[in-house]
C-alpha cells in the first residue's frame, strides 16, 4: 500500500514524493467509517486522490496540498468501484491554513465543507479530535488507511491500512530541519518496511478511535518516518474555521 498523493509527484519536490507501503492489508469494509475518499483536479485538469475523513456532518478534514478545483468527497466506500449505498457530495468552499507552506508542507491541513449534510449511517460516521493537550507519544502505535499505490504500482481499488509507531522528534529533526515537532508528529519505525506514500495525503492518523494526524509529507526517502500534521495543535483553528462554515 502507498500513502501520499498523487499530487506530491506533479508539483513537489521530490523530497516530499512519498513510499510503498509493503506490509500494509486490506481494511474490513467499513471499519472506518470516517474515511473520506477525495477527487480534484490541478490547474491542468489533471484528475488525483487524496483521503480525508469526517469531523462534522458537512465537513470533510484533509491535508491543505490536495486542494485544486472541482473537489468531490465520497463517503461510505469500501471499494471504490462499487458504487452502491455511498454518499457522492461535492465541495463547495475550502479553507487551507494562511501559513501552509507548498514547499515544506508545515501547517497542512484543510477543511473540506460539502455542498449536502452526510447522512449518518453504519458505513458514514465522524471521527472524534483530540484535545488540546492530548499529544501521541513515541513508541505509540496508530492506524493510517487509504486508497493509495499498492506496492506493485497500480492505484488501490479498496481502502488498504497500516499500523504505525510514532518515532521521536529527533527522528525526523535528523532528516529535516524544517520539522517542527509542535505542530507535526514523526511517524514510521525506520527499522520497518511500513510507511505512507503515494495517493493517500490527507488520511488521519488514528490512535484509540480519534484522529491524531493528517498524513503529510516524507523526507526525500521510501524508508520512514514521514511528517504527519500534528491536529491538536491546530484546535483553535479549525474550531474557528469551522464556525465560519456552520450552515445557514
Amino acid at each position: 500500500m502507498f500513502l501520499l498523493p498523487l499530487l506530491l509527484v506533479a508539483v513537489l519536490p521530490v523530497s516530499t514524493e512519498g513510499g510503498k507501503i509493503l506490509w500494509g492489508t486490506e481494511a474490513k469494509p467499513h471499519s472506518q467509517p470516517y474515511m473520506a475518499f477525495i477527487n480534484y483536479y490541478d490547474s491542468k485538469s489533471q484528475k488525483f486522490r487524496c483521503g480525508g475523513f469526517l469531523v462534522r456532518e458537512d465537513i470533510v478534514m484533509t491535508a491543505a496540498h490536495c486542494n485544486g478545483r472541482n473537489i468531490t468527497v465520497t463517503l461510505g466506500v469500501h471499494n471504490i468501484k462499487k458504487q452502491k449505498n455511498i454518499q457522492h457530495i461535492s465541495v463547495v468552499d475550502s479553507i487551507s491554513h494562511k501559513d501552509f507552506n507548498h514547499k515544506t508542507l508545515v501547517n497542512d491541513i484543510m477543511l473540506l465543507k460539502l455542498k449536502n449534510k452526510a447522512q449518518l449511517n453504519n458505513d458514514v460516521q465522524k471521527i472524534d479530535l483530540p484535545k488540546k493537550h492530548d499529544w501521541v507519544k513515541p513508541g505509540q502505535v496508530c492506524t493510517v488507511a487509504g486508497w493509495g499505490t499498492l506496492a506493485n504500482g497500480s492505484l488501490s481499488n479498496t481502502l488498504q491500512e497500516v499500523n504505525l509507531e510514532v518515532q521521536k522528534s529527533q527522528t525526523c529533526l535528523k532528516m529535516s530541519k524544517d520539522y517542527n515537532d509542535s505542530i507535526q508528529i514523526c511517524v514510521g519505525n525506520p527499522k520497518e518496511k511500513k510507511a505512507t506514500g503515494k495517493g493517500d495525503s490527507g488520511g488521519p492518523f488514528v490512535c484509540h478511535n480519534v484522529a491524531q494526524g493528517i498524513v503529510s509529507r516524507n523526507f526525500n526517502t521510501i524508508k520512514p518516518p514521514r511528517a504527519f500534521t500534528r491536529i491538536s495543535s491546530f484546535l483553535p483553528w479549525i474550531q474557528e474555521k469551522m464556525k465560519l462554515l456552520q450552515q445557514p
